[in-house]
């Protein structure tokens, strides 16, 4: 019997604790040096002063130094952390009700007749689900009834995954409000929450017309016979007038954030309230009692755990390049090679570099807080806007959900549907290629206009 050897990743965990043993090693290996900086009084930043960097006296991290970087790395994360908490435990009260296994098939009956049209409505329904939370572990329990209702159609389960995992990602990549990706970002990167919204916009219909027009032909090139017992009922109870309530309460609850945001000066904090009053509020309504509530909103802390270990490891690595005094020395290395390319050029790299970042670190909201402190000096450095480093982060670490193994909810809705990560990768590398191209368009353009 033949045996076959393939690259097996280490844990994510271990491999940023890894990196942060790595970093500390580094402190006693790279020169010690900073730049100066200065407050600007139009935009409150502290921003990188060009040509400044000198060197200072060494201040190595030791060993146990290290270990207790990943405390504070979790403390200074703490409100993203916590957002990410309550928002996990928020959603999955709003799934436990079962409102959105009910909303699909209502959707789908509400175009009885049409069935081509299935693609776009239910692809919206994902992509926003990825704008406004990140929606990817969520749509696992989901994939089950997506399957009764492509097979319904005459679809592949390829259009299942299509439609919702893959609408999902490139809404997220993509998205002006996303907590977990674009606001990260930009707390980190220093730049005004929700700043650049319109021009996100126009990019994010753009990439989800490719995406959703590509699912479609696929679909129709693929088509096979439905089968004919399929019944309407296997698609399950139709929405109820206290499942409209519940996505009416999520729907005000993010225009609350997106007004707090921009006229109250909201920060994570005052979002995480807002998540957690919504999620008891939808257990009160759905009658899920005290008990049901408190339960699904443990259950979603469980679930995010993970995702809140991720971004405070990462963050414990600029906790040590920073107590080591090395990550000016670092972000001056990079910027030397840099200094004579276009600034196109450097920001492209950028997407780059965040793409194979996001192989090892699949966590979008842990490689924001790992990335931006690197990147905000050396794009000072360089004259780039801090929104464009954002965007750049957003296309490069979001967009490779798509196609990364690393991804766990990936894998396991491809596994649910029973695709394989082959015949899947066939189908999405070239819209993710087009969608990476679009999103250099659109950096390019920001530098051109001068976004900010």
């Amino acid at each position: 019997m033949s045996h076959t050897t393939s690259l097996r990743l280490p844990h994510p965990l271990a491999l940023l604790t890894g990196c942060v043993l790595l970093a500390a090693a580094a402190s006693y290996v790279l020169p010690a040096g900073e730049f100066d900086r200065r407050d600007d009084p139009v935009t409150g930043r502290t921003l990188v002063v060009p040509g400044t960097y000198e060197s200072v006296d060494p201040d190595p991290v030791n060993l146990f130094e290290a270990m207790v970087a990943l405390p504070k790395g979790m403390a200074d994360a703490g409100s993203v952390i916590f957002l990410v908490f309550l928002i996990g435990g928020a959603f999955t009260v709003v799934d436990e009700t079962g409102t959105l296994r009910r909303a699909i098939p209502s959707l789908i009956r509400a175009l009885k007749g049409r069935d081509l049209l299935v693609v776009p409505v239910v692809s919206a329904f994902f992509a926003m689900g990825g704008v406004v939370q990140n929606m990817q572990e969520e749509i696992i329990p989901l994939i089950p009834v997506l399957i009764i209702l492509v097979s319904r159609m005459g679809f592949t389960p390829m259009v299942a995954v299509a439609m919702s995992a893959g609408a999902a990602f490139v809404g997220s990549a993509f998205s002006p409000i996303n907590p977990f990706q674009v606001q990260i970002a930009q707390q980190a990167a220093q730049v005004e929450p929700l700043s650049g919204s319109l021009f996100r916009i126009v990019f994010l219909v753009l990439a989800l017309v490719i995406w959703v027009g590509a699912t479609m032909r696929y679909a129709a090139a693929n088509r096979v016979p439905a089968p004919s017992t399929a019944l309407e009922g296997d698609l399950g109870d139709a929405m109820t007038g206290r499942d409209r309530l519940v996505l009416a309460m999520v729907g005000a609850t993010f225009v609350i954030m997106v007004v707090g945001l921009r006229e109250w000066g909201w920060d994570f904090d005052q979002m995480s309230a807002a998540f957690f009053i919504m999620g008891v509020l939808v257990g009160f309504v759905s009658r899920m009692g005290v008990n049901g509530t408190a339960l699904a909103y443990a259950k979603g802390f469980r679930e995010m755990a993970y995702a809140a270990l991720l971004i405070g490891f990462a963050r414990a690595i600029s906790t040590v390049l920073e107590e080591g005094l090395i990550i000016d020395t670092i972000v001056n290395g990079m910027f030397a090679p840099l200094e004579n390319l276009p600034r196109l050029a450097s920001a492209l790299g950028m997407v780059v570099g965040q793409a194979l970042l996001h192989v090892p670190v699949p966590s979008v909201s842990g490689q924001a807080v790992l990335t931006m402190p690197i990147l905000v000096p050396l794009a000072d450095l360089l004259g780039l806007s801090r929104q464009v480093i954002v965007l750049a982060y957003q296309y490069g670490a979001g967009l490779c959900d798509l196609v990364t193994p690393t991804n766990g909810a990936l894998m396991a809705i491809l596994a649910a549907a029973g695709v394989r990560y082959e015949r899947w990768m066939r189908f999405t590398v070239p819209l993710y290629l087009a969608l990476v191209l679009l999103g250099c368009v659109s950096i390019a353009l920001a530098i051109a206009i001068g976004l900010q």
